[in-house]
């Protein structure tokens, strides 16, 4: 349990998520039982307190203290709660009601100027108006109501002019569709809402920065449930800007984008930048994902990297955005445990294979957490596929590689050699220069 606790991140997340999206990683903990669940639903009603979800609160609150009774606190809050949305309702009517018809919602232009003067001059719907949809729609999320929401403040976005409060407006809707799991939709917000970001002139390079933290902590929700997810994470982590953000203030999320990278085996080429990135932060984050890469690519320490690999599975399998559980039948699997246990063990096998020209097959499985009956048959495979120059000795149980490549040690030496040669060649080209012009 304390290991597990050791590897949770929710913590660090939670602080660059809007209070509602941090009830999927409550949710997920609970289900591993990797805290007491009292402290689970304590923490559930601290963040309901700060929310209109009222009836949420108080069967979290019967389910906790065994108890039908709910706090006459509660109950008071839930009377504001329903008087006030009553009140908001009211003031936005005459623009829901616009809206709800269809007939005269075809009047509306792409000029937001017109639509307002339209608006207050056809309906007498004015200013009062749509800020009352904004605050309506505001409300409606945080009781709860996503959907509602959605459709608001996508609504008060085709009337607003203010580009503050239509940006707020944007973080709210991509909320909501996270919160509805409308994964498309949610792309599209997440993509609207990076290209204001990164045009938008903020009062300070540190706003900037922290709207960019923040976004990548929204796109995990999305990258890691959307089918192109995994392109998408690697795309955008590895934008200078984003990267940049991540080396100052968000080093834990190296743990998502190291994942992304190992698993998507169309992606191999941003292994190299990747590993460097993790060697320049190995003293701010480290953690079993990071520190496998580690172990494999910077130190080549294969009884490290099986360790860490071990350690792996204890990450994937209890973190909320890459544990997601698939049911089938009586039989449940984490299928990016199985991807990433896979990528690994070949990256293990080719960084070995690099270094030396007969392994043993017993002393590989083991390194490649198998037996050695299925490290024959997957190593056979793999030369298959692969079609590596490379056969088994059945006789000693071994894999004997003829790489058409230098391994590591010779491909250090030739490095040396060419960066000796580029340095002597710049140096005479400042010699050169340094002389006076009627010398040279």
């Amino acid at each position: 349990m304390a290991l597990l606790q050791n590897f949770d991140l929710t913590s660090r997340i939670a602080t660059h998520l809007d209070r509602h999206l941090v009830f999927p990683l409550l949710e997920f903990l609970q289900e591993r039982q990797q805290y007491p669940d009292d402290e689970i639903l304590k923490a559930k009603i601290e963040l309901l307190s700060e929310t209109n979800m009222v009836d949420y609160a108080g069967d979290i609150h019967k389910s906790l203290y065994h108890t039908e009774e709910v706090p006459k606190e509660m109950l008071e809050r839930r009377a504001e709660v329903v008087m006030r949305l009553r009140s908001l309702e009211d003031a936005a009517a005459p623009l829901i009601s616009f809206l709800q018809n269809a007939a005269l919602v075809q009047e509306l232009r792409a000029d937001k100027q017109y639509n307002l003067m339209m608006l207050n001059d056809r309906y007498q719907i004015g200013p009062d108006q749509i800020e009352a949809l904004y605050q309506y729609a505001k409300f409606q999320f945080e009781c709860g109501n996503y959907s509602g929401a959605a459709d608001y403040l996508y609504q008060y976005r085709t009337l607003c002019t203010n580009s503050d409060r239509s940006l707020s407006a944007l973080w709210g809707k991509l909320a909501a569709e996270i919160l509805m799991q409308n994964w498309d939709t949610a792309l599209e917000e997440l993509n609207r809402l990076k290209e204001i970001i990164d045009s938008k002139n903020f009062a300070s390079p540190l706003g900037q920065l922290q709207s960019r933290i923040w976004l990548m902590h929204w796109s995990l929700f999305i990258f890691f449930n959307h089918e192109n997810g995994r392109n998408g994470i690697i795309d955008l982590f590895f934008q200078d800007r984003y990267l940049n953000a991540i080396q100052t203030n968000a080093h834990h999320l190296l743990r998502y984008v190291a994942t992304a990278v190992i698993v998507n085996k169309r992606r191999r080429n941003m292994l190299k930048e990747l590993v460097k990135v993790i060697q320049q932060e190995q003293c701010s984050f480290k953690d079993p994902i990071t520190e496998f890469l580690e172990c494999l690519y910077i130190n080549y320490d294969f009884d490290g990297a099986q360790k860490k690999l071990r350690e792996c599975e204890i990450v994937i399998m209890n973190d909320p955005f890459l544990g997601k559980r698939v049911e089938d039948g009586a039989f449940s699997s984490v299928p990016l445990w199985e991807e990433f246990l896979e990528n690994a063990r070949l990256f293990i096998f080719e960084t070995y294979g690099r270094i030396h020209q007969r392994i043993h097959i017993g002393m590989l499985a083991e390194k490649l957490l198998m037996d050695e009956d299925e490290a024959k048959r997957w190593i056979m495979n793999l030369v298959r596929s692969s079609k590596l120059d490379a056969k088994i000795d059945l006789a000693s149980s071994s894999l004997i590689m003829t790489p058409n490549h230098l391994n590591v040690y010779e491909q250090i030496i030739e490095n040396a050699k060419n960066l000796s040669m580029r340095t002597s060649v710049l140096a005479k080209s400042v010699l050169e220069f340094s002389q006076p012009v009627g010398t040279r």
